[in-house]
């Protein structure tokens, strides 16, 4: 097994790991609604959940890491505040906690759809990105080698269940005229579908560019230069039963963002291959 397999194995093993102990610990709780700000100061703890991958939230060594848990840190100090963050894979998951009360936050890079607004508040804009395909290097005569967006007809797309590009993948089979297959994978986050990719499994997967760029350190076979979509703006999500938590988190936002703090953990994790 070569170096970056094994890295890679160990990594998603310590996600494994990190994922069921903040589920035994939550799950001693009961929950029942979401709360508001007052609540939550109330009593002193925020309670997040995020994706555990390499840009939002992970386990470096003994040090816990990631662009959204450092943002979400800054939040709870500046408010007198302790985190407790749970990193689940699955964003239905993340929905159905939030409706219950277990989390006040979803700490995740979410696209403002007309779909996810239904369902939840959303910050204003915290980052840009976009979608992109993820795909092994090949050369450019293989039929299987994507090279535009008119290449996807026919083709199949992984993608994460209620992925942002579910949207974007089915106005794209109407701008090609032709159909482009969807398989929604529930039990993976994006990092194991480039994984699946990179060793054969799968030929094509979307996700997020900072990820893609990040997976790409550890698996160069890979190839994440087709966009799927614009660059867009994303936000993070609450209940829409928590209007007060949402005019709070925008205000800081709007000051933090203007920050050097905001730029230096911005750079350490969205700074890097631009």
């Amino acid at each position: 097994m070569n170096i970056a397999k094994t890295k890679l194995l160990r990594y998603i093993v310590i996600g494994v790991i990190a994922v069921a102990l903040a589920h035994f610990i939550f799950n001693k709780e009961k929950h029942g609604h979401p709360r508001d700000y007052p609540a939550i100061m109330a009593s002193k703890e925020l309670r997040v959940t995020t994706e555990y991958n390499s840009i939002s939230f992970h386990v470096n060594g003994d040090t816990l890491s990631g662009f959204h848990y450092e943002l979400i840190q800054a939040f709870a100090r500046d408010h007198g505040l302790k985190v407790t963050i749970a990193p689940e894979m699955s964003f239905d998951k993340q929905l159905e906690g939030l409706a219950e009360g277990k989390y006040d936050i979803i700490a995740n890079s979410l696209l403002a759809t007309s779909d996810l607004k239904d369902s939840l508040l959303l910050t204003n804009p915290i980052i840009l990105s976009k979608q992109v395909l993820i795909q092994r290097k090949k050369p450019a005569k293989d039929s299987t080698f994507i090279k535009s967006q008119l290449d996807l007809a026919k083709k199949t797309l992984y993608v994460v269940k209620n992925s942002p590009s579910l949207l974007r993948i089915k106005n794209l089979g109407n701008e090609i005229g032709d159909t482009i297959y969807v398989k929604e994978i529930e039990k993976y986050g994006s990092e194991q579908l480039i994984s699946l990719v990179a060793h054969g499994d799968i030929d094509y997967a979307v996700c997020d560019q900072e990820i893609a760029r990040a997976a790409a350190d550890s698996m160069p076979q890979i190839d994440i230069n087709t966009a799927i979509s614009f660059t867009q703006f994303y936000s993070w999500g609450i209940s829409k039963q928590a209007p007060i938590l949402l005019k709070t988190l925008n205000s800081w936002l709007e000051g933090f963002r203007k920050g050097n703090e905001f730029k230096q953990i911005y750079n350490k994790y969205y700074g890097k291959k631009k």
